[in-house]
């Protein structure tokens, strides 16, 4: 008796072991009555707040992707910096960051001009089945710590880090949004559609089910409450065929094309501005800028033309949400006061050679904070 009342706890922890995580409930058709604004909306191609498409701000979601270096701040600063909506306000961006090789300060620098600082994850590794098949301990070490390793080295507000995107907008289904919830993260904008692109989808919550097409499976069918989706909604080529990010167009316009190239962003743009003005994203990569001098002149137009549209409005993507939770119309959008940020100091210091954990080479590393005692990396994010 006395033997198994003391196995008696081994015992408990052996089935303990056995006995998996618990499912997050499945998702719920929506209920509208229940899912109501600012904290929920359905999956929907209607307009919040009920507006009419003609009082309607159109929105449009620049976002770029990867590590933050010299090379392309030096676009970003030549192409962003000095443009201002038909408001006046600064116009907006969102940078889907991703930790190896980015310079800390350069961050900084984003954040103080008033952009949008987003997670792409620590590693950014490949294969795309890492992501696919990544649990949830995995993404946290890979977002999670990286919110708080953005925070640290680049020495801005945790509080002000909101969004993620993932590698190859490879989601992992109800892990993804696990993890957004447990991060303390508003949204992720990883999902593309190519069903509900005219008109387009709005930004909704996962309180419901969604009835956004999966094109990269696995994507969520759990209710995970107040987690905001900030759908990629396709562009189509040249053929009809819908690419997520212009850079992976399958027949884009010739690359020496320049006005080729600047008709296909506005005929893109038509469709949501002449439709239900779901959020237009142009979601592109810096170096498929640089690369093609005639795709830039054109991106330069492009952005030209909608900075000086009274109805369109190049914001971030946590802009977007904001208005989504409180809709407002144009005229009354317009008259906002222009939002301002607290600038976050930054003791630029150079650090390195660093050793890494995950290869043999050495790291050189700019950042606001004092250096790590090694690269800071997957499971170690302060480089302790």
């Amino acid at each position: 008796m006395r033997l198994a009342l003391l196995l008696l706890p081994l015992v408990a922890s052996v089935v303990a072991d056995l006995v998996e995580e618990p499912e997050l409930p499945l998702a719920e058709p929506c209920d509208e009555e229940k899912c109501q604004l600012p904290s929920c909306r359905c999956s929907s191609v209607s307009i919040p707040g009920g507006l009419q498409a003609r009082d309607t701000p159109q929105f449009v979601l620049l976002t770029f992707d990867n590590a933050v270096d010299t090379i392309n701040t030096a676009t970003y600063r030549n192409l962003l910096y000095w443009r201002t909506n038909s408001n006046q306000c600064k116009a907006g961006a969102t940078f889907f960051i991703n930790h190896e090789y980015s310079d800390y300060t350069l961050i900084n620098e984003l954040y103080n001009q008033g952009y949008e600082i987003g997670l792409k994850s620590i590693s950014h590794q490949t294969p795309q089945d890492y992501w696919r098949d990544a649990d949830y301990e995995t993404l946290m070490a890979e977002f999670a710590d990286q919110k708080k390793m953005m925070a640290h080295f680049a020495n801005i507000p945790e509080s002000a880090i909101t969004g993620m995107r993932s590698p190859f907008l490879q989601m992992a289904g109800n892990e993804t949004y696990k993890v957004l919830a447990s991060a303390g993260l508003t949204y992720d904008s990883s999902w593309s559609t190519i069903a509900y692109t005219d008109p387009g989808l709005w930004p909704y919550t996962l309180d419901y089910e969604s009835i956004q097409d999966c094109v990269t499976a696995p994507c969520p069918t759990a209710s995970v409450p107040g987690a905001w989706v900030v759908p990629m909604i396709a562009w189509f080529d040249l053929l009809n065929i819908p690419c997520a990010m212009a850079s992976s167009c399958f027949a884009p316009p010739d690359y020496e094309d320049e006005e080729a190239w600047f008709k296909f962003m506005v005929t893109n743009f038509e469709r949501h501005y002449l439709s239900n003005r779901a959020p237009f994203g142009l979601f592109f990569n810096e170096w498929f800028i640089r690369a093609y001098p005639p795709v830039q002149r054109a991106f330069v137009r492009f952005l030209d033309l909608i900075n000086e549209l009274n109805d369109t409005f190049m914001v971030s993507a946590k802009d977007v949400l904001e208005w989504v939770r409180d809709p407002i119309p144009i005229d009354e959008y317009r008259k906002k006061p222009c939002k301002t940020v607290q600038e976050a100091a930054c003791r630029s210091t150079l650090c390195g050679p660093l050793s890494a954990s995950h290869t043999e080479l050495v790291y050189y590393m700019s950042q606001c904070n004092q250096c790590p005692s090694v690269y800071p990396w997957v499971g170690n994010p302060y480089g302790l």
